[in-house]
């Protein structure tokens, strides 16, 4: 029986994969892996499982050729974008990648689709501009420079303004990518190429992004305002002290007696939870005294270890990234 559709099926049509040791039928693999590929997934994963598809599986069970094509598409523009000497031809629907390496102090660069050979320029990816500096793409011209208009088609641009905010282009391959506006998780993953990056500011995030004083927050719909962002850092550089002085004031006692008190009831519910348990009710209580006088011991060492390293790591950073933040 497959476990996707829940249908018996004989044993051929159930392909293996090279990822793990799940089966499914070969008709729910071939749907999953359509939709995969049509919402340009390249990074394809298992139905019951975490591992990743072979592209060797995945070739092998799409069904149409022009999905196989697209797939193969998707998996090459990956590669390229992940070379930084890799530009994208700018002419319309012209996806054609030139490998350009070394080409900084020679910028002027042709693409090598038949047909196409439109020039662009290194530094910008723009059309080749001999006369003149590289300069940015113009912003659409906003509201303030458009003409008086009617009612109606005021709100219908206010409208198509809303709808554009949940599209936005990934800041590694530019593919477009849309997030429905409710004030969600913020840290986005580009199916295309991989990229992690912010919602808010759109540049490609670590781990600690959310947490520098940027503002740019993991839920919300935009970052804070200048003011707002101000005011929460010098509030975290004048309250540090006390509030750090305050959690390291609960963390130790609760650290030095939460252990011990942890680790008898662990060892007294081992104790009496095991069935195939001999133990006389003298050495249970021998053990879990023992395990308790133990934890006595080692909880001061591990209290000592957390809260001297834990707040260094809480001074420096107020007082090293947040602080170099409002000086800039």
């Amino acid at each position: 029986e497959c476990p996707l559709c829940l249908l018996p099926q004989p044993p051929e049509a159930f392909p293996t994969l090279a990822s793990c040791a799940h089966r499914s039928c070969r008709a729910c693999l071939e749907q999953y892996l359509r939709l995969a590929v049509t919402e340009s997934r390249v990074q394809v994963s298992c139905p019951h499982c975490p591992a990743a598809l072979q592209p060797t599986d995945i070739h092998r069970l799409l069904p149409e050729p022009a999905l196989r094509d697209k797939y193969e598409e998707f998996l090459l523009r990956r590669l390229l974008v992940a070379d930084p000497g890799t530009r994208w031809c700018p002419a319309p629907d012209c996806s054609y990648a030139v490998l350009a390496h070394g080409c900084a102090e020679c910028p002027r660069l042709t693409c090598g689709r038949e047909g196409c050979g439109t020039e662009f320029c290194y530094h910008c990816r723009q059309p080749w501009h001999p006369d003149g500096p590289c300069v940015t793409v113009p912003a659409a011209p906003g509201p303030a420079a458009q003409p008086a208009q009617s009612e109606d088609s005021a709100h219908g641009e206010s409208l198509a303004q809303v709808e554009a905010e949940d599209i936005k282009v990934c800041p590694r391959c530019s593919a477009f990518i849309m997030k429905i506006n409710d004030g969600s998780c913020n840290r986005m993953n580009c199916t295309v190429c991989g990229c992690l990056f912010c919602w808010l500011c759109l540049q490609e995030i670590s781990d600690v992004h959310f947490l520098s004083p940027s503002g740019c927050t993991f839920w919300g719909k935009r970052p804070w305002s200048r003011t707002r962002r101000i005011l929460w850092q010098l509030g975290m550089v004048l309250g540090a002290p006390m509030v750090i002085s305050l959690l390291a004031g609960v963390a130790v006692p609760v650290i030095t007696i939460g252990i011990p008190i942890y680790m008898g009831r662990k060892v007294l519910a081992g104790g009496l939870g095991s069935r195939r348990s001999s133990l006389s009710g003298c050495q249970q209580c021998l053990s879990v005294s023992s395990s308790v006088l133990l934890s006595v011991f080692v909880s001061p060492l591990i209290t000592a270890i957390i809260v001297g390293v834990g707040v260094p790591l809480m001074l420096t950073y107020v007082y090293g990234t947040v602080v170099l933040s409002l000086c800039r």
